[in-house]
């Protein structure tokens, strides 16, 4: 099997990166001077762009990857509690949890994972409360042909009046690799499965929850144009042809390594949201410029 040879993105990131659990305090007193506040914005500028650099990323692109064999996993949890006395009387707490559990074989691969987000703002008012569970898996037949499985599903707390509360799908179906050379990767899949959803009560729906018969197709693209340059373009298209909006996205992506210390992606989200009884179709677009200098 040929893999496209990857450019040294990771690599530079890696180096700018530190793990949160190595982390110490980034100066005596920086806490009451401000230094650590700088310190950790820092940090997350620098997570915010190691996540733009990974979405060009496809754990699957050429294959069954060299993963961890067996069973693995991780579990993180961050509490934050806020209260003042000034004027303004600031009490809000912030809760998240998150984790993932992998099961891999040579021809199997399957991941869970589960994220709860409960914030509140300034004022103590809900920002986001949400539980979310995905599942993934793939099992490969040979280097073409592979099947997979995808299930999700989002509990929202603070819904808004006629948006889904509950948004779930659980999908099965096969998977082929149209191209897969030295310059160019390309797979497309396509899943049948069961989608559920839930609606907030509100001036179009009563609360009313839907189950019905959906499907996805996505694709994956990768090009490389040379040592320096490459394209990803990354499609998915999610309809169950009833009550529940369908859903298409697409993002297209540009990688550069301009130098051994400097790489940049640009990239362009679109995410489209058919239009349900009471509410508008919505389209979404966001642009995105990364950069990494590393010394």
């Amino acid at each position: 099997m040929k893999q496209v040879k990857l450019l040294g993105t990771a690599a530079i990131l890696a180096a700018l990166s530190v793990p949160a659990y190595a982390q110490t305090e980034f100066a005596t007193g920086g806490n009451v001077t401000g230094l650590g506040d700088v310190d950790r914005a820092i940090t997350d500028v620098q997570d915010d762009v190691e996540d733009d650099f990974a979405r060009s990323g496809d754990a699957y692109r050429f294959g069954p990857a060299e993963r961890r064999q067996g069973l693995s996993g991780s579990m993180s949890l961050s509490y934050t509690g806020r209260s003042s006395n000034s004027e303004s009387g600031t009490d809000n707490q912030d809760l998240l949890i998150g984790g993932r559990v992998s099961y891999a074989t040579p021809q199997w691969a399957q991941t869970v994972g589960l994220l709860i987000e409960f914030t509140e703002n300034d004022d103590g008012s809900k920002e986001e409360e949400s539980v979310k569970a995905i599942y993934d898996a793939m099992y490969y037949i040979n280097d073409q042909f592979y099947a997979f499985g995808l299930g999700s599903l989002n509990i929202d707390g603070i819904a808004s009046p006629d948006e889904l509360r509950r948004d779930g799908i659980l999908a099965v179906g096969p998977g082929y690799r149209v191209i897969n050379n030295d310059t160019t990767a390309w797979r497309v899949q396509g899943g049948v499965g069961v989608r559920y959803g839930k609606y907030e009560t509100g001036p179009e729906f009563n609360g009313d929850s839907y189950s019905e018969f959906g499907w996805i197709v996505s694709s994956r693209l990768y090009h490389r144009f040379n040592e320096n340059i490459f394209l990803t373009n990354d499609t998915d298209y999610l309809d169950s042809g009833g009550d529940l909006p369908y859903r298409l996205t697409n993002e297209l992506g540009v990688n550069f390594a301009m130098t051994e210390q400097l790489a940049t992606r640009v990239s362009y989200l679109t995410e489209y949201t058919e239009a349900t009884d009471g509410a508008s179709s919505r389209t979404d677009n966001k642009l995105g410029v990364s950069i990494v200098y590393g010394f």
